[in-house]
């Protein structure tokens, strides 16, 4: 059975599809005006880890992803500036370069993140004529109104708006958490489609029946969401940010479009959290790309194995001895993963492998509990009553939801200084006299200069600590 953490009735449930060993999901993608940092990518993380469980489960998942290349503020309400105006004027060039960069470095880094690409990426430029049926839906249903130009959703139409985030409507008082606009029947009322834009050099407009202009950020998700997995799908994902204004502003538009329900299970991934306890934000200014950890000395999927270790709906708290304790565990499981695949035992503990395999099973399809999986496979490598090949197909396995490329590690080249290599040979020479007193000390020494050694075979190996 799979339980997923459903944030519309806030309880973990049962999963049950709408088409049986069928599932929809759509991920909220990237903004494509600036680089996704660490902590964007740790929502796309739980997302391709919630993709691989269904599959690992035998499941087959329509995956369908967004680029926003249009229409989102710097607020996810109607104020602010526009995202990718902001990335134009910042590099001087068109919004289309800007996105186009963009959308390229993200799925660079997702690649590197071993991040299963969404079966439909659908960018909201393609989709404009999509968005603008969606709000000629809503206005025949007497869901919209005019003003100053732009179209309004009305929220008092949707009885149930705000029931994800716990919103009250009474409560919602103008000027309360949104910016004032004299135009808006509620403060919290949306614009669907902008004619008379905030920004004097906006350069993408459509024709449209309430004249030239540009979606608002919320209306793409239902459209492209619906053109593809249909008016009625399984699960919606993003972060948890997006619960009380995107979210909760696309479920209104979507139900009062269709007048049923949209989507069955929505699901959250928390923040990544830096050592201030303040969430990793490009409006601060200061993020950490895949490659500023690089540069660190740590590899994304070292960021993917330490992701691995908190619950999605926990924050991570992020910190650089974090990720140093995770990239020496990562080490670790590599030096096993190499060690075991040299193994060619025959597999005689079945029941052991399957006992294992569902204990694995059970946890990660408990709302994804990637931290007890992955203390299962540590089980598994400590386990003295299984042979090497056993436990380098079982880590396999498991890692068919990982994603952590277990089955394409290799022997990393290590470049040694030549002060140390003359110490190694100086120990082996030690050893081939049988004086282990001495190769002791001189193995201490190694270790001083940053090696460790591993007597092997085909002689020594080091690595770096």
């Amino acid at each position: 059975m799979i339980k997923l953490y459903n944030t519309l009735t806030h309880q973990k449930e049962e999963f049950v599809p709408i088409k049986n060993n069928v599932v929809g999901i759509y991920t909220c993608g990237p903004t494509v005006y600036w680089y996704a940092h660490i902590g964007n990518f740790r929502t796309y993380i739980f997302e391709d880890i919630l993709k691989r469980m269904f599959l690992y489960n035998d499941f087959k998942v329509k995956h369908v992803m967004n680029i926003t290349d249009v229409g989102h503020l710097t607020s996810d309400s109607d104020h602010g500036e526009d995202k990718m105006l902001i990335g134009a004027r910042r590099e001087g060039k068109t919004i289309w370069e800007v996105a186009k960069f963009y959308e390229e470095a993200f799925f660079k880094d997702a690649a590197k993140l071993n991040i299963l690409k969404a079966d439909t990426i659908c960018k909201a430029t393609d989709h404009v004529k999509e968005m603008i049926k969606l709000i000629q839906k809503l206005e025949h249903n007497n869901m919209t109104y005019i003003a100053n130009g732009n179209v309004y959703y009305d929220i008092s139409k949707f009885k149930p708006y705000g029931k994800m985030a716990h919103l009250n409507l009474e409560e919602l008082k103008a000027g309360a958490r949104v910016e004032i606009d004299a135009h808006k029947r509620n403060p919290h009322d949306f614009v669907l489609w902008f004619t008379r834009s905030k920004f004097h050099d906006q350069e993408m407009k459509w024709p449209s029946p309430w004249g030239l202009g540009y979606p608002g950020w919320h209306i793409e998700c239902s459209a492209m969401s619906m053109k593809y997995l249909g008016d009625h799908f399984d699960i919606h994902c993003g972060g948890v940010d997006h619960i009380p204004v995107h979210h909760t502003n696309e479920i209104a538009q979507s139900e009062g479009a269709t007048g049923h329900k949209w989507v069955n299970y929505w699901m959250h991934g928390e923040f990544l959290v830096q050592h201030d306890n303040t969430k990793m934000s490009k409006s601060s200014g200061e993020i950490l790309t895949l490659d500023n950890l690089h540069r660190k000395g740590f590899s994304p999927i070292e960021y993917r194995y330490l992701c691995l270790n908190t619950h999605y709906k926990t924050p991570l708290s992020f910190s650089m001895e974090a990720m140093t304790s995770a990239k020496n565990s990562f080490e670790n499981l590599k030096e096993k993963i190499l060690e075991y695949r040299k193994s060619d035992r025959e597999i005689v503990n079945t029941g052991h492998i399957d006992k294992y395999r569902a204990e694995f099973n059970e946890a990660i399809t408990d709302d994804l509990n990637t931290a007890k999986s992955l203390a299962i496979l540590w089980a598994v490598v400590k386990d003295k009553d299984l042979n090497d090949r056993e436990k380098y197909l079982l880590l396999l396995d498991f890692d068919r939801v990982f994603g952590l490329g277990l089955d394409k590690i290799e022997h990393e080249d290590v470049i040694v200084p030549e002060e140390v290599m003359s110490v190694v040979r100086e120990r082996e020479r030690a050893r081939r006299n049988k004086d282990f007193k001495k190769s002791d000390q001189l193995r201490d020494v190694i270790k001083m200069m940053g090696f460790h050694v591993d007597d092997t075979d085909a002689g020594p190996r080091l690595k770096r600590l």
